[in-house]
């Protein structure tokens, strides 16, 4: 099956426990369609850019999945239909990258890979 990579942002009126309810909710669609979660990370309330419907920050989610296109594109509908999730990005991926998102490394380990690439 692919692999997706699926990053949303949930309403900043949210409370933490809402905003990974949402990450649970939205990894039991695609499991029910055939799919599966391979990793999810709650990525915590960030300042966006630019305000999106009124909001200046929001719950950002990370989920990495190995699941059918129907099963992502339904996940997608569903997404877009409810109302605490402002934005959604899905990325198809060759494969996924080992260990935590750059978002959820210590800034420390991020300059390290800098260095490295070098």
């Amino acid at each position: 099956m692919p692999l997706y990579e699926h990053v949303f942002i949930a309403r900043q009126d949210l409370s933490n426990a809402q905003a990974e309810g949402l990450v649970e909710h939205f990894g039991t669609v695609l499991s029910d369609n055939g799919g599966k979660v391979v990793e999810s990370e709650y990525w915590g309330v960030k300042t966006m850019a630019y305000k999106i419907n009124k909001n200046r920050k929001g719950h950002y989610a990370f989920l990495k999945s190995d699941a059918p296109a129907t099963a992502v594109q339904e996940m997608e509908r569903l997404m877009r239909l409810h109302d605490d999730v402002m934005r959604v990005l899905t990325i198809k991926v060759e494969e996924h990258a080992e260990g935590p998102s750059v978002q959820m490394q210590k800034r420390e380990e991020r300059d390290d890979r800098r260095r490295e690439r070098r």
